[in-house]
C-alpha cells in the first residue's frame, strides 16, 4: 500500500467514526467540569471580615482611600486592597465588652497568620483598620509582633453581627464580661 493510500484510509476511519471524536470531547470537558466545579461552588459568606493596612499618605487614589481615624480623629490614607480577608479568617471567640457591647478573637488560617506576622514586623507602628460588612469597627495600632495568627475586636460589635459570625465560622467558646 502506497503512503498516499495509507493517509486516505486513515482519513477514512476518522470521518466514519466521527462519534468517537465527539465523545472524547465530550468526555475531556465533563472531567474539566468535574474539577472546575468545586471552586466556582464556593461557600457562600454571610459576613465579609477585611483588614486593611494603613497606606503611605503619598500613594495615589488608585491604591488608597482616606478615612477619618477614630483614635485620632485624622484623616488617614488606608490601603484598598485588603490584608486579611474573611476568607484568612477559620475559627472566632467572642465576648462581652466593658462597655456594654461585645468583642470577638479571631483565628486565622495559615495564609492569615503569614499576612499579619508580616504586617505585625514591616507596619510597626502604624494602624490597621477593620471592617465588617463595609462597616469599620476598629481601628488597631500596631505595636508589637502578631505570629500566632489571632487578631482582635475589642469592642464595637453588635449582638446580630455574631449570628452572621455563627454562620460562617466555628466558634471557640464564649466569655461573658
Amino acid at each position: 500500500m502506497s503512503p498516499h493510500e495509507r493517509v486516505k484510509q486513515q482519513t477514512l476511519q476518522i470521518l466514519s467514526n466521527p462519534l468517537s471524536i465527539g465523545m472524547k470531547t465530550l468526555g475531556t470537558f465533563a472531567l474539566c467540569l468535574l474539577f472546575a466545579a468545586p471552586a466556582g461552588v464556593a461557600k457562600q459568606r454571610h459576613c465579609i471580615f477585611r483588614v486593611h493596612a494603613q497606606a503611605n499618605p503619598q500613594d495615589t487614589a488608585v491604591f488608597s482611600s482616606s478615612v477619618r481615624a477614630q483614635v485620632s480623629g485624622k484623616n488617614v490614607a488606608i490601603e484598598k486592597i485588603p490584608r486579611i480577608s474573611e476568607q484568612d479568617v477559620i475559627a472566632f471567640y467572642p465576648y462581652t465588652a466593658a462597655n456594654g457591647t461585645y468583642g470577638a478573637l479571631f483565628q486565622l488560617d495559615e495564609h492569615g497568620r503569614i499576612a499579619l506576622d508580616t504586617l505585625s514586623i514591616e507596619r510597626r507602628g502604624s494602624l490597621l483598620f477593620v471592617l465588617i460588612n463595609g462597616r469599620p469597627i476598629t481601628e488597631l495600632e500596631i505595636d508589637k509582633r502578631v505570629s500566632d495568627g489571632k487578631t482582635s475586636i475589642p469592642t464595637g460589635l453588635c449582638r446580630a453581627v455574631f449570628g452572621l459570625l455563627k454562620n460562617d465560622w466555628r466558634s471557640m467558646g464564649t466569655r461573658n464580661g
